[in-house]
């Protein structure tokens, strides 16, 4: 068979792979190594002219790029590898970036590579998967990715995920020198691992053909002690990424700017216009927004995830506004500001704030090195309890009320969390390493207090009812202290007031 009839051939076996149960992973093995390339079933397109594929195979310039500088991460990525390596004596390890998902029919959601896998490469394409081999001294570190389209059989132009689709992708060897790695053919990895032998482990959850084909040489038991580490070897924070998240955060203090300056054409619409302008400022300076934005107005600021953001802008009412740029290296920032919506708070709504900026200074304050690490939780919660007790809305003392935690039908959540390349960084890491753990310099947290009085709560007064307030910055611990990434956007009330009549003109 010709090339050009091989083309014809994968076109019109579409219609009928489509109809067939997904082979085994035994069966794999027998299934020709081209796929079927994927077509619409209802395209206007049901054939292939001979004249027209070989047309499509040439007449195409040589784009291969020859100079392209290692990634500024590099020599960091080749450093956590090492340290996997030690970790893990001769045991290969399988690390997936994921595969796309589905958002509907054939469209998908926008692709983001597992936090393991970019971590320990910097590469964030999709399908890729990073392998290390064991060897006498240590491991040989292989990057699988999918090649350039090809061109021979049409995939290029006729597959759904070919180039002339989707963008040019970097060939195997750009991809080594811009990640320091060797690479190779990721559809080759499935035959090579179900063919392998010795100990195994490899992070699950991100690509079900690379965990098929390790089926029955991985165990759940030790796969998780190869998240855990992974995981709590994000919690110290090297100089790289120290300086990404503070690009995170300078990039989302600007977001937060530029939703100030349009607060009146918010109220003329929706909590969706608060939505769009910052994520414009995200898509902008940054690769996306670090996750859903929060932009809750009125009694939306107490439900904690409100990301539906469908609801009025309304002066005289508090704006609640959660959110974080995602820098183009995956770090990201988490900032949170309550904002009176007309530019200055009211009475309650100031009595309100000001006790949750008096719970975070508490906290920020607590962020030491070689304190616990929820040092910062419980100075915090002192704060509201007291507060709480002082206004007549829970029956102290204080001591009685944090024992039995009473101060949580306000306070609801813990008080912050590690922050990454997850916003909720380092979460599988070991209770003892990570909530029950000590603080040192390199580690970034959130400090979060928070009010909500939901606008049901027939236990508090009614003018406390649909008042909610968080106050969140971006804390790194040093050899001193700690130092507040996000210290460009002011919190104590009046510094509020007056950024926004600045901003507003």
């Amino acid at each position: 068979m010709d090339g050009v009839q091989a083309l014809r051939a994968v076109v019109e076996e579409k219609t009928v792979a489509e109809e067939q149960p997904s082979p085994s992973p035994e069966a794999a093995d027998e299934q020709p190594a081209e796929k079927p390339i994927k077509q619409r079933k209802n395209g206007l397109y049901s054939a292939v002219s001979d004249e027209l594929a070989e047309n499509m195979k040439s007449g195409w310039a040589d784009t291969e790029l020859h100079d392209l500088a290692p990634i500024a991460q590099a020599d960091r990525t080749a450093a956590r590898r090492a340290a996997l390596s030690a970790r893990f004596p001769g045991e290969r390890l399988v690390v997936p970036a994921g595969n796309l998902k589905t958002r509907s029919n054939d469209t998908d959601y926008p692709f983001r590579a597992s936090v393991e896998y970019a971590y320990l490469t910097g590469d964030q394409t999709q399908d890729g998967v990073l392998v290390l081999e064991p060897t006498a001294g240590g491991h040989t570190a292989t990057v699988y990715l999918l090649p350039r389209s090809n061109r021979e059989n049409g995939e290029f132009w006729l597959d759904g995920q070919g180039e002339l689709w989707v963008g040019r992708r970097y060939s195997l060897a750009e991809a080594e020198r811009r990640y320091g790695i060797p690479a190779a053919d990721v559809r080759e990895l499935p035959g090579i691992l179900r063919e392998a032998t010795g100990p195994v482990r490899v992070v699950r959850g991100h690509d079900a053909g690379i965990e098929a084909a390790l089926t029955d040489k991985v165990t759940r038991e030790q796969d998780d002690e190869l998240r855990f580490f992974l995981s709590e070897a994000r919690l110290v924070k090297d100089e790289f990424e120290i300086g990404e998240l503070q690009k995170a955060v300078d990039s989302t203090v600007r977001g937060f700017e530029d939703v100030v300056k349009v607060l009146d054409r918010a109220e003329a619409t929706s909590e969706r216009y608060i939505e769009g302008t910052f994520f414009l400022r995200a898509r902008v300076e940054g690769n996306d927004i670090g996750y859903g934005s929060i932009c809750a107005a009125g009694a939306h600021a107490c439900t904690l995830h409100w990301v539906r953001n469908d609801g009025p802008v309304r002066s005289g009412e508090l704006l609640l506004l959660d959110a974080g740029v995602e820098t183009h290296t995956l770090y990201t920032a988490d900032v949170t500001r309550t904002l009176p919506v007309d530019g200055r708070f009211n009475a309650v709504q100031r009595k309100v704030y000001d006790a949750v900026y008096e719970a975070q200074e508490a906290g920020i304050a607590a962020v030491q090195p070689g304190g616990k690490y929820r040092d910062f939780h419980d100075a915090a919660q002192r704060v509201l309890a007291t507060r709480l007790v002082e206004w007549g809305l829970v029956e102290g003392p204080v001591e009685r009320v944090l024992e039995l935690g009473l101060q949580r039908r306000w306070t609801l959540h813990g008080t912050g969390h590690m922050l990454g390349m997850d916003v909720h960084d380092c979460a599988v890491a070991r209770r003892e390493t990570y909530a029950d753990g000590v603080l040192e310099p390199g580690m970034c947290l959130t400090v979060e207090p928070g009010l909500y009085f939901q606008a049901d709560d027939l236990t508090v007064p009614e003018e406390y009812r649909g008042i909610g307030v968080r106050i969140e910055d971006d804390i790194l611990v040093t050899e001193d202290g700690n130092r507040n990434l996000s210290a460009g956007l002011p919190r104590r009330s009046d510094e509020v007031e007056s950024w926004m009549a600045k901003l507003r003109g």
